[in-house]
């Protein structure tokens, strides 16, 4: 039996390449599938014999290859494109599941992890009786070892933060894996050490070897205790045992051959002393070795060399006791043996660079513009969709809306048309009329209030059908739990988080029904009045009280009313022209971002980073900054114009209170003023409940779309735990056949409750957490209240 242990590869599955990635072009990118049938079935090609599984030396290559592409596959594509990659743990016994994640982060560590392996299995099956052999197998173990550094380094930061704890693949975790790259070195040395007893070198030196062997042994142990429970758990029972009896084993090898370099220097107290060391270490190991299993190689080894030791200290004893005399130092007066390092990570070529492997091979996907330049181009569309509606469309309507209720706090402009116009109607009022006859207003409000109703009926609908997928399956989980025990969580506990969301949800559509409320009630209030504005311009006339004041009066308060009235016409105007500005400059700023592309800037950046192997949207920031900075003018723009309407509106304020109090009292003229106010009200009222139910409308079909994604994140978890209730149903009959044959037989079982939840635990980590990102939906803030008078197995 061998001495040395080697890493199983991890058994893949097959997995719908072709599919999913067609799907995620077609749905996710401006491409169209077609453009990369060759790319699409070259990734397949390479991944049957690239992911590992067959132990020959050719398969290096090939293995290198298959990760360099996937490297440059990841630049071009997000690491989930809803493409299931299945892996079973290196160690797994064949009863339990896979691990199956969607994310090639997952594919290119597991395709890393099983280049490791070929080197290590390689390594294992050298002939270590020959000094080739020898040699061959000490560069396949460092070439191991580089390749789990490489591993611990660059592939396993990519997955981490994708992969939460629990669904998390065992043998791909930083402690576990920087375990077995300190073997792989331990073992590289032990070579080093084999070939410096073979070709007898120095003691002096073969100890320092040996020291240094032990030392790797050692952090290797140390690493994998590190490692959480359900690792270590998952190794073979003999394994740290192993490497136990292995660490004793060289401990005591260098203090050995240093006993006869002591001896050789005629210090025979410190022979005695290292040969006592040598002794209680080979006992150590050879106790653990005999206790726990380890193979038979590693046990003779190390029971061979506790004879040998025993043997020449029986022999160092009696020649002192009887010749030399010297005094036996304690073990802290010996000096500590300097340990030497032959051996090193070494990582192969074509991972560091991942191009030099691939050659004159076309690299997949190689035309696609990359993952994340095709976000950066929709961060950027996004931030400039915000940048547009919050800081240019919802500051100018602000502004407006801010000088309209200022105005109507003043009773303009109906206060000065009264004067006026003592007969007839005011332009502004025959056009604001006009509008709302056009627009059939009544019936429109009438049909949008019916809309937003059946919408709000139709969301909450499908929220009852989320919340009845998840009471059916907490119904089958009882149900299920009478009839098997069952090592999860129940329903209750498990869907915590989507009750929480669903609360949330209800929450925002509870208050955006009351918002609802709010604004049937407001047309209920003003339905006559808004109605009224839809007569002919006759009727409308003669609802409005004509005034014969005259504006070439005699009187001197007459005299001051017409200067104040011009004066405040002229400022009237004057907002009016800011406001008209105003609108142009949002319109400019609109065309402008229909016009905006910002994708040949991002490709000419894309060109320059050709050279990185991973492309992040953060690489394009200053591209993005740039463009953006193209609406800076806008923004400055509606700044200096909130400056001069503040002007204008102080000025209209100060004229309005001179011309009130230069007015004569003449009922006639209130009258008129009143009626033709309240008709400038209702058309402020008709304004403010379209654009209300406008954003009602608008908010119920994107929640409509946020819920729909809700329903089936809730079918898909469902359906997960009904899928997995039925494994472990299946995994219990399974057990009692088993446990009801081996009685007949009078054996031991062959698996136990205890073993059979670690398989349902493997199985469990398939269905993502409900903290993942497969739950979650865009959040969607309930809309503005609306105030009522305010506008497996293992190879």
């Amino acid at each position: 039996m061998p001495n040395h242990l080697s890493i199983p590869f991890k058994k893949t599955y097959s997995c719908p390449i072709p599919t999913a990635t067609r799907d995620y072009i077609r749905n996710h990118t401006e491409d169209h599938p077609d453009a990369y049938v060759r790319d699409i079935n070259q990734w397949k090609s390479l991944r049957e014999i690239g992911s590992g599984g067959v132990l020959h030396a050719d398969r290096i290559k090939p293995a290198l290859n298959y990760h360099a592409q996937l490297v440059f596959i990841l630049a071009k594509l997000p690491s989930d494109i809803y493409l299931e990659f299945s892996y079973a743990h290196a160690f797994a016994s064949p009863s339990s599941f896979p691990v199956t994640l969607r994310s090639i982060a997952f594919e290119r560590a597991s395709v890393l992890f099983n280049i490791a392996a070929l080197y290590s299995q390689l390594a294992a099956s050298e002939d270590r009786s020959s000094q080739d052999g020898l040699k061959r197998a000490s560069a396949y173990y460092q070439n191991a070892a580089g390749v789990l550094a490489f591993l611990s380094t660059s592939a396993l930061p990519q997955l981490c933060p994708l992969v939460d704890s629990e669904n998390k693949p065992l043998d791909l975790t930083e402690d576990f894996v920087r375990s077995l790259e300190r073997l792989m070195l331990a073992q590289a040395q032990e070579c080093v050490w084999q070939r410096a007893v073979t070709d007898h070198y120095k003691n002096s030196l073969i100890a320092k070897l040996a020291a240094k062997v032990s030392s790797l042994y050692n952090t290797s142990l140390l690493s994998i205790r590190l490692a959480a429970a359900d690792s270590r758990n998952a190794l073979p029972s003999n394994w740290i045992p192993h490497l136990e009896t292995k660490q004793y084993h060289f401990s005591a090898a260098s203090q050995y051959r240093k006993s006869i370099d002591e001896l050789e220097a005629s210090r025979y107290g410190g022979e005695i002393r290292r040969l006592m060391i040598a002794e209680a270490d080979a006992k150590k190991g050879f106790n653990i070795a005999k206790r726990a299993g380890v193979a038979e190689a590693v046990l003779n080894d190390v029971k061979s060399l506790l004879d040998v030791v025993q043997k020449n200290l029986a022999r160092a004893e009696r020649d002192n006791d009887l010749i030399y005399h010297q005094d036996v130092p304690a073990p802290s007066g010996i000096p500590l043996i300097q340990e030497v390092s032959m051996v090193q990570s070494i990582i192969p070529p074509g991972l560091q660079d991942p191009k030099s492997i691939i050659g004159n091979d076309s690299i997949i996907f190689g035309e696609m513009l990359g993952w994340g330049a095709r976000e950066a181009i929709n961060i950027y569309s996004v931030n400039k969709g915000n940048l547009l509606k919050e800081k240019i469309i919802e500051q100018a309507q602000n502004l407006n809306d801010e000088a309209e209720k200022i105005l109507l706090s003043l009773n303009l402009p109906s206060s000065l048309e009264a004067l006026e116009r003592p007969v007839g109607l005011p332009p502004s009022l025959v056009r604001k009329a006009e509008e709302i006859r056009l627009e059939q207003g009544p019936t429109k409000i009438d049909v949008y209030l019916d809309d937003v109703q059946r919408l709000s009926r139709h969301v909450l609908a499908i929220l009852d059908e989320a919340m009845d997928i998840l009471d059916n399956e907490a119904s089958e989980d009882e149900a299920a739990r009478r009839e098997t025990p069952m090592n999860r969580p129940p329903s209750y506990e498990a869907n915590q988080e989507l009750v929480v969301k669903q609360q949330r949800y209800h929450t925002i559509l509870t208050q955006a029904a009351e918002s609802d409320e709010l604004v049937r009630r407001k047309w209920e209030e003003w339905e006559d009045q808004i109605t009224e504005l839809t007569r002919d311009e006759d009727e409308l006339e003669a609802l409005i009280p004509s005034s014969t004041v005259s504006m070439t009066g005699k009187a001197v308060s007459t005299s001051q009313t017409q200067i104040h009235a011009r004066t405040l016409r002229g400022l009237l105007e004057t907002l009016d022209d800011i406001r008209r500005a105003r609108d142009d400059l949002v319109l400019r700023a609109q065309r402008r971002a229909e016009g905006d592309d910002i994708r040949p800037k991002v490709l000419t950046a894309a060109a320059k980073l050709e050279h990185e192997k991973e492309i992040s949207p953060a690489m394009f920031e200053e591209v993005s900054d740039n463009e953006l900075a193209k609406y800076d003018k806008f923004i400055q723009g509606l700044t200096e114009g909130r400056k001069k309407q503040e002007e204008i509106l102080a000025s209209i304020k100060s004229t309005n209170d001179a011309f009130i109090q230069s007015r004569k009292q003449d009922p006639a003229v209130k009258d008129r003023e009143i009626a033709l106010q309240f008709l400038d009200l209702a058309y402020s009222h008709y304004k403010e409940i379209i654009r209300n139910l406008d954003e009602g409308l608008k908010f119920y079909n994107d929640m409509a779309g946020i819920l729909t994604n809700f329903k089936e994140a809730c079918k898909i978890w469902s359906s997960a735990r009904s899928q997995e209730t039925r494994l472990l149903h299946r995994n219990m009959a399974s057990l009692s056949i088993r446990d009801n044959a081996s009685d007949e037989l009078h054996e031991v079982p062959a698996s136990t409750p205890s073993s059979l939840g670690t398989g349902v635990r493997k199985q469990t980590a398939g269905i993502p957490t409900l903290s993942s990102a497969d739950w979650e939906a865009e959040e969607l803030a309930p809309p503005p209240t609306k105030q009522k008078d305010t506008p497996a197995k293992h190879r």
